[in-house]
């Protein structure tokens, strides 16, 4: 066998050193306790409100699953949200046919308790599509676009929207 080389002896003992720093920095886990802790038992008080259109559909549909995970809660917040939907077409052609287009979903959301709005934010996000032949096959992509586009904006309001719940839990 062969002795440790020193380069080698150098990284463990630098990884020593950094360990007790790494356990001093503050992070803390934002679901600590399951669906028991506080972050999930806030989040299980939150009712989304109708939101029309597809889009509204898929995204109310999204939050909730999320939300649902956090277990039965009385329904004490309130969320509203508006979403802007829009299908864009680029990439022109000569003969004036678009072959790229990009559909965006921004969505303004507000937490409200009562009458008091607690958190007013937004979230977005956006996909390329390609268009070809297939009128079908354009038609499906830009639907799964959509699909995605919800899934991505229910997580990112569910994500603030636990933040928001621990960072005022710490307040308290």
């Amino acid at each position: 066998m062969r002795p440790a080389r020193p380069a080698s002896l150098l990284a463990l003992a630098l990884l020593g050193l950094a360990a007790p720093m790494l356990s001093g920095c503050g992070l803390q886990p934002l679901y600590a306790g399951g669906s028991k802790g506080a972050v999930a038992q806030s989040l299980a008080n939150i009712e989304v409100a109708p939101i029309p259109g597809q889009a509204g559909w898929l995204v109310r549909n999204a939050i909730n699953d999320r939300l649902a995970a956090s277990g039965p809660g009385e329904k004490r917040y309130r969320l509203e949200i508006e979403l802007d939907d829009q299908l864009t077409g680029f990439g022109v052609r000569t003969d004036n046919a678009v072959t790229r287009e990009r559909r965006t979903l921004r969505a303004r959301y507000k937490l409200i308790d009562g009458t008091a709005v607690l958190l007013d934010a937004t979230a977005g996000s956006d996909a390329g599509i390609d268009v070809v032949g297939s009128e079908y096959a354009t038609i499906a992509a830009e639907q799964t676009a959509l699909e995605n586009l919800s899934n991505q904006i229910a997580d990112q309001i569910v994500a603030r929207l636990a933040l928001y719940a621990k960072r005022t839990q710490t307040e308290q």
